[in-house]
């Protein structure tokens, strides 16, 4: 069944300023171009989309703090000083979650000595390992699978296919999205001789061949913090001695990758197809844009931002903006960048200095 709520509620819900009639009841939110039917607020935040209103025939409109929509154009408009972070609320106010049935479905399989708290809502062909706890309200989708002595804190949300490993331990009000992967095994081998990685670093040069492969086994696991959520198809390895570890409120995208031993501070934003090598440290409240890599062992200091497609080969302190591969402060990159676009002009006047350098000389010789 479709949410509904009046403007007034909407408004108050999202701490704005309602101009107009409050009783209005809205059961869809949608972008100024696409208003049909009745009950549609239109999302209007960007000053640019209001002519979009008019000639869409819109009445009821969330807008800027800075719009100026024409006079009589609506019936009723909510002021929103901080447009995205109104966005979150709005969305959160009409999101329609996929319900899972309270109590455990007779499909799921719940090993003895696991222990389900209160409200829990285990769904078809869930796997619950001995030992394993699971929270109160917490919710688990269909082909969820736990892990032995894996603990789940309350109120968590794992969606189907998602693979928490053995003792994996999950903080409260978690989100895991699809097929994740929280607790696999580190990459981590080593061979019984000087390798050839170990011989390259020490000499600059491929100097001894990788005859074995042995493999190191992970005795560690992983660590999530509260409120945290990581994405769709998105790997986190498990420590080989000590925890992987995700701070509270950190955020992880899809298809990221967490190797073994790295520790993630609080309220970090990971961005998609990020790559993060074995035990490297994350601070508190960093920035990885989109397909950045971090080296291993690398450490990366408080509030440090890394712009897209970054290249995290060295330590980075905190605070600093990043951008490039291998990744230096942002304003050198753009210098480095303007500077490559000198490059032309520069070569031509170097070769009309050359022609005129060689004429000179020509002019000079036949003197």
């Amino acid at each position: 069944m479709a949410k509904s709520f009046t403007t007034s509620a909407i408004a108050e819900a999202l701490d704005a300023q309602l101009i107009g009639d409050g009783t209005i009841l809205i059961e869809r939110v949608a972008h100024p171009a696409d208003v049909m039917g009745e009950h549609v607020l239109a999302l209007a935040t960007d000053k640019n989309l209001l002519p979009l209103l008019t000639a869409n025939g819109a009445r009821v409109a969330v807008i800027g703090h800075e719009a100026e929509p024409d006079p009589g154009s609506l019936d009723a408009c909510i002021v929103v000083r901080r447009p995205r972070l109104a966005l979150a609320k709005l969305t959160a106010l009409f999101a329609e979650t996929v319900a899972v049935q309270p109590g455990v479905h007779p499909s799921a399989v719940i090993e003895p000595g696991a222990q389900l708290g209160e409200n829990v809502a285990i769904g078809p062909q869930v796997y619950v390992g001995a030992g394993a706890v699971i929270g109160a309200n917490s919710t688990l989708h269909p082909q969820v699978y736990v892990g032995p002595e894996a603990v789940i804190g309350e109120g968590a949300l794992i969606h189907s296919g998602a693979r928490i490993g053995a003792r994996v331990r999950i903080g409260a009000r978690s989100i895991i999205h699809f097929n994740a992967s929280i607790g696999a095994d580190g990459f981590s081998f080593v061979t019984p001789q000087l390798g050839s990685v170990e011989a390259a670093k020490a000499t600059g040069a491929v100097g001894a061949t990788n005859s074995e492969l042995v493999r190191i086994a992970s005795l560690g696991t992983v660590v999530l913090g509260d409120d945290v959520e990581i994405g769709a198809n998105t790997s986190i390895d498990r420590g080989t001695i000590a925890a992987t570890s995700i701070g509270d409120g950190t955020k992880i995208d899809n298809q990221v990758q967490v190797g073994h031993n790295v520790v993630i501070g609080t309220n970090c934003l990971i961005c998609g197809r990020v790559g993060i090598a074995g035990s490297a440290t994350i601070g508190n409240r960093v920035v990885l844009g989109g397909a950045t890599g971090v080296a291993d062992h690398v450490k990366i200091g408080d509030d440090a931002i890394a712009m897209g497609m970054s290249g995290i080969a060295g330590n980075i302190a905190p605070k600093s903006l990043v951008a490039g591969v291998p990744a230096k402060p942002r304003s050198l990159v753009i210098e480095q960048h303007f500077n490559i676009n000198r490059i032309k002009n520069l070569i031509k006047k170097v070769e009309t200095l050359t022609a005129r350098l060689d004429a000179l000389e020509r002019s000079a010789k036949n003197d």
